[in-house]
């Protein structure tokens, strides 16, 4: 059982339609947003892989999809760590799945610690344009 983490907390899983559909995706981080340009539209959940919590290019996947339009609901999912969520938010993904395990070991109070993301973007501090 997975648990789902949102800038509200903990939660169960709503999505029960599959990943393996015309409406419903999982990505590798190494897959060409570009090869999806076509079936972006029509597609309402994709969900992307995270092999390693060193491995940073889910997050740049996640941008490249918002970039390209996708306006549908993004996950992360697999080795994703408290730390790493509001990473993961700015890059465009709404929500994290995670294990029951990870979730015992980082609880709610942590990710929630992590879940005004917008407020610790070093990058809009260095610019002046941070939410105070």
């Amino acid at each position: 059982m997975s648990v789902i983490v949102t800038d509200t907390g903990f939660g169960p899983d709503s999505w029960t339609a599959g990943f393996d559909s015309e409406t419903a995706i999982e990505m590798q981080p190494d897959a060409d947003p570009a090869a999806l340009s076509n079936q972006l539209p029509g597609l309402e959940m994709i969900r992307i892989h995270f092999p390693s919590f060193a491995d940073g290019r889910s997050f740049t996947l996640a941008r490249r999809l918002r970039l390209a339009g996708y306006t549908g609901r993004l996950r992360a999912y697999g080795h994703v760590l408290a730390d790493q969520y509001a990473m993961a938010r700015r890059s465009g993904f709404d929500e994290v799945e995670i294990s029951e395990d990870l979730a015992a070991r980082q609880p709610q109070d942590q990710w929630l610690a992590r879940a005004n993301w917008q407020a610790h973007d070093y990058q809009a501090r260095l610019r002046g344009t941070a939410a105070r």
